[in-house]
């Protein structure tokens, strides 16, 4: 699979929904496969909170491989031998695109809590500058999880002309009170932690030390990605071998699992990117410019298919089934379609159980 990741700075402004303007702006992107001659092959994948445009593949001294590569490559699901694979780092990430900790031209410092607050709107949109400048004027199919099915939802309903087919996975038309609950606990660990100095903390001592409060609220998204079943199934009540069991701080497996996989977050992941991104979900309503969700669904004019998982517990089944049925309502019976994955890892079944309903997407894809 030809893997080619490159980065593009726009020197003009993006208005953004706030009435606030980015002067300029860089987006750091990730394209697999070869765009045919007629440029009529591209398929946009949009990532979630956590993700990156490093969607598949390996880099040479790379452990683990892109965070979709089960679904995208030569031979799968997104087979890259046909179509033309392209994924953007969403705006406001801290993996290359412009975010928090990027210099502010009008002050030459960084922005930090001065950064803009951004919509989905205003990523798909500046993504939308990004395929301009690629020549890309359509897509064959948008495709996106979790936040990256909010953008998919949003390029239906605000670039309506854009993609032939959209494919929403484990997402939501608005974001409810227990997806902005989990997020709180984030936002004021982060915040309170006396390492995070306000937002004025230097980035080499988190990647040295961590930041316990971002750790902490990692594990409070962790336990809202996955599920009851699926942590009875996978740790029981197995205790450390290595803890004794009348120690107090001694630990399950499962404590130990949300140790490893927090602490090591904040390594990784800037803070201030995490809060802006918190914000950015928490008050995403694809409703938020027209009276109801019925004006907005109404402007579609590509097939929608909504995928959700049984056992989501942050995005729920019902949530996607309410767009179904607004579309229904609103005479776009032959424009969308739904399915529920009997799934067994929560809201990151999307993830990592592509063979559930990767056949299907195919099946959509060349109908």
């Amino acid at each position: 699979m030809e893997i080619n990741t490159d980065r593009i700075k726009f020197n003009e402004p993006l208005r953004l929904e706030s009435g606030r303007i980015l002067e300029e702006f860089e987006l750091v992107y990730e394209t697999y496969g070869k765009l045919n001659e007629d440029k009529s092959n591209v398929i946009v994948i949009c990532h979630a909170l956590a993700g990156s445009h490093h969607a598949a593949g390996r880099y040479a001294d790379e452990a683990k491989p892109g965070w979709w590569d089960r679904f995208i490559g030569d031979g799968k699901a997104i087979d890259t031998r046909k179509y033309f694979v392209i994924c953007s780092n969403n705006l406001g990430s801290n993996f290359g695109s412009t975010n928090a900790l990027s210099i502010d031209p009008a002050t030459k410092k960084e922005y930090r809590l001065k950064f803009p607050i951004l919509t989905i709107s205003d990523i798909v949109k500046a993504q939308m500058r990004l395929y301009k400048k690629l020549g890309i004027s359509k897509a064959k199919a948008v495709i996106g999880g979790s936040m990256g099915g909010m953008q998919a939802l949003c390029y239906a309903i605000e670039q309506p002309d854009f993609a032939e087919h959209i494919f929403a996975l484990a997402t939501t038309a608005f974001t409810r009170p227990w997806a902005i609950a989990v997020n709180k606990l984030a936002i004021e660990a982060i915040r309170h932690d006396p390492s995070f100095k306000d937002g004025f903390y230097e980035k080499d001592d988190l990647i040295a030390k961590g930041l316990p409060g971002l750790a902490i609220g990692r594990m409070a998204g962790l336990i809202a990605y996955l599920s009851p079943k699926l942590f009875n199934r996978k740790f029981g009540r197995d205790y450390s071998r290595t803890d004794g069991l009348y120690e107090l701080f001694g630990r399950f497996e499962v404590e130990r699992y949300l140790e490893y996989n927090a602490y090591n977050f904040p390594k990784i992941f800037d803070p201030l990117s995490y809060l802006y991104i918190c914000k950015t979900m928490n008050i995403f309503d694809a409703g938020r410019n027209e009276d109801t969700l019925e004006n907005s669904f109404a402007k579609v004019k590509g097939k929608l298919h909504l995928i959700s998982f049984s056992d989501d517990m942050l995005f729920f089944p019902e949530e996607m089934e309410e767009i179904r049925d607004i579309m229904i309502k609103i005479g776009k019976v032959d424009q969308i379609t739904y399915k529920m994955v009997e799934s067994q890892s929560g809201h990151d079944s999307f993830l990592v159980e592509v063979e559930k309903f990767d056949k299907y997407i195919v099946e959509l894809l060349e109908s």
